[in-house]
């Protein structure tokens, strides 16, 4: 009988809505948003090498790669609560030791900052997957974008600026947006997710949902735009500063470049509308081969410094597209019963493009300045426009039957 004066907010916990995704996601991004542009500077510092930056990131990114695939596993042992805890924990610790550590240590600030982002990442989108339905990913991606897009708008430069003004300052501004989202999380009480059970009974070791992976073509392809696209930016936000120092225009151009671009994010809801309006497939393929094209301008302009910024900064406008259209083909064709384990696979894009840049540059670097690398990004974007044809023309188009956009992937 006491229950009948229980509270309905104490009894169950509230049902998350998209506006609660998007706030994670915006609070993460006012950690990433500040360390963008802080840390390929404070690497760039540290060993004063385009080459051992690099190498450095190289390292990191296969770090993060073989711990991304692991979290599946983990969460089997460890709840998935507390695995996303466990992300924000890293971040705080690889600021600690950026705040405390020598200059060299800088390299491990960078790995476990890259282990947090990894690692909460895939928690959160399982839990998307989990709560949001395939009709609203679209509407989830373009307002986890506004909420996000002040800290990447601002993040950037304020990081610099704090940076040349104190060290420390921006690692700590960044430590207190770590903390409210972890915060957050708890206070949100997303739990461990929807546990579906598998009839098969499969197992969740890496090398077994791999093979399940390969097994799926329009996985393979979603996977593929992700990584391109990832290999876009990781070029914008890390060799677009070292240009910019190497070419006389300082420390603090590319960190404004950078903040303008993500200025954009604020512009997704429209670029989504645009996205429903043709299709998925026109959206994907004409940011592909402008941002190539674009990329690979840049690179001839290097004599002209401030061009080949103006330029890449143009190319960052079909980047953000792809940010709000270039994932969806990967998550609308995830099955319910694969949640965790695809979301882990989708996430190593960011560590295999991690991996590939900086592997890619590294090569580049052997032979041309750093210009050279924008051009070599640029063959790549072309290379998934060729891919994108791949996709169904259909695809993110409303079907009259359903009247919503974003509707399930018609079969191949």
């Amino acid at each position: 009988m006491a229950t009948r004066y229980t509270p309905i907010h104490l009894q169950h916990a509230p049902v998350p809505r998209v506006s609660s995704f998007a706030l994670l996601a915006g609070l993460e991004a006012g950690v990433r948003g500040i360390m963008i542009s802080v840390m390929p500077l404070t690497v760039y510092r540290a060993f004063d090498d385009a080459a051992a930056v690099s190498l450095i990131y190289f390292a990191v990114g296969i770090v993060s790669l073989i711990c991304g695939l692991m979290v599946p596993p983990l969460t089997r042992f460890i709840p998935r609560r507390w695995m996303y805890t466990v992300g924000t924990g890293m971040y705080l610790l690889g600021l600690s030791i950026a705040i405390f550590g020598p200059a060299k240590m800088i390299a491990f600030a960078l790995m476990f900052n890259a282990l947090g982002t990894v690692t909460i990442f895939i928690c959160l989108n399982a839990y998307v997957l989990d709560y949001i339905s395939r009709a609203d990913l679209g509407r989830c991606q373009s307002m986890t974008m506004v909420y996000s897009a002040t800290s990447w708008a601002l993040g950037p430069v304020c990081g610099v600026w704090l940076m040349n003004w104190w060290a420390p300052a921006p690692f700590i501004v960044a430590a207190c947006f770590a903390a409210m989202l972890l915060l957050t999380f708890w206070i949100l009480r997303l739990g461990n997710g929807k546990q579906i059970s598998r009839a098969s009974g499969q197992t969740t070791r890496p090398l077994a949902y791999l093979g399940r992976f390969f097994r799926q073509p329009r996985l393979i392809v979603g996977w593929v735009f992700a990584v391109v696209r990832s290999c876009g930016w990781w070029v914008y936000v890390v060799y677009l500063p070292i240009f910019c120092i190497e070419s006389g225009l300082g420390d603090k151009v590319a960190g404004v470049a950078l903040s303008c671009s993500n200025a954009l994010l604020y512009l997704s809801p429209v670029m989504l509308r645009y996205v429903q309006r043709s299709s998925l497939r026109v959206a994907v393929r004409g940011a592909f081969v402008l941002c190539s094209g674009c990329f690979i301008a840049a690179s001839v302009a290097a004599p002209l410094p401030w061009l080949t910024v103006a330029l890449m900064m143009s190319g960052s406008v079909f980047l953000v597209l792809l940010d709000v259209c270039g994932g969806l083909p990967f998550l609308m064709a995830v099955k319910p019963s694969e949640r965790t384990e695809m979301s882990a696979v989708y996430s190593s894009f960011r560590d295999v493009s991690g991996i590939l840049t900086p592997g890619v540059a590294w090569l580049v670097l052997l032979v041309v300045p750093v210009a050279g690398v924008f051009a070599a990004c640029g063959v790549g974007l072309f290379a998934a426009w060729a891919i994108a044809g791949r996709l169904h023309p259909r695809l993110g188009v409303s079907r009259p039957s359903h009247g919503r956009e974003f509707s399930n992937v018609p079969a191949e």
